[in-house]
């Protein structure tokens, strides 16, 4: 099982690595014409970038969780899905930022970008929509099988919830192509796994929180 995980980690790593690199190029020309600016540290462009990178970061945690906590293969392969484009993507984002110069951290709150400053602010960790605080982590910990599965299903519709709100913000707000075309991508891709889990919690007994 260790041996699995590990492998699984590395394949990841690996797909983000190419994928930040190809990105990096791709960025570069939609924003090196002589009518483009970089985008400046407080701009809708690098404070998505940042606040999405966080945002996936616990989808990858979560996903790593239940994996460990059911042998069930439809969610397993879910988890694995989630965890491998969310990281891709957080790879990208944070490329980005590099590309631009700007920092990874800002002293602005979470959400500022899309005038949601403070929004949740000492909610247990839980700093950005549908993000899962460290009570309801920990106790996603503790389950094992279809009480994980059930658990993690909620959690990531929850999550990817309050994903598509960010990346619809960003849509709107954000200023260079190739992030708008990846928040879009973003927006379609999760809308279609909200409804997927949706079945899958059907199967369970359950629904959505």
């Amino acid at each position: 099982m260790r041996r699995r995980h590990v492998g699984w980690i590395a394949s990841a790593a690996a797909a983000v690595l190419v994928a930040a690199g190809a990105i990096t190029y791709a960025v570069a020309g939609d924003t090196g014409g002589p009518d483009t600016a970089t985008p400046g540290a407080e701009s809708a462009d690098a404070g998505f970038a940042r606040d999405m990178a966080v945002h996936h970061q616990q989808a990858v945690e979560m996903s790593y969780i239940v994996r460990d906590r059911t042998k069930n293969e439809e969610v397993r392969r879910l988890a694995y899905d989630i965890a491998q484009t969310q990281a891709n993507q957080r790879g990208m984002l944070l490329g980005w930022l590099d590309l631009w110069g700007l920092p990874k951290v800002s002293a602005e709150p979470p959400m500022t970008w899309m005038g949601m400053r403070g929004m949740a602010e000492g909610k247990d960790g839980a700093l950005m929509p549908g993000m899962a605080t460290n009570t309801e982590l920990k106790k996603l910990g503790s389950l094992n099988g279809e009480q994980a599965e059930i658990f993690y299903l909620q959690l990531m519709t929850d999550h990817h919830k309050g994903g598509v709100h960010m990346a619809e913000g960003c849509v709107a707000k954000c200023t260079v192509g190739v992030e708008k075309r990846l928040a879009q991508g973003m927006v379609e891709a999760q809308e279609s796994e909200i409804e997927l889990m949706a079945g899958m919690l059907k199967e369970r007994g359950a629904k959505a929180r």
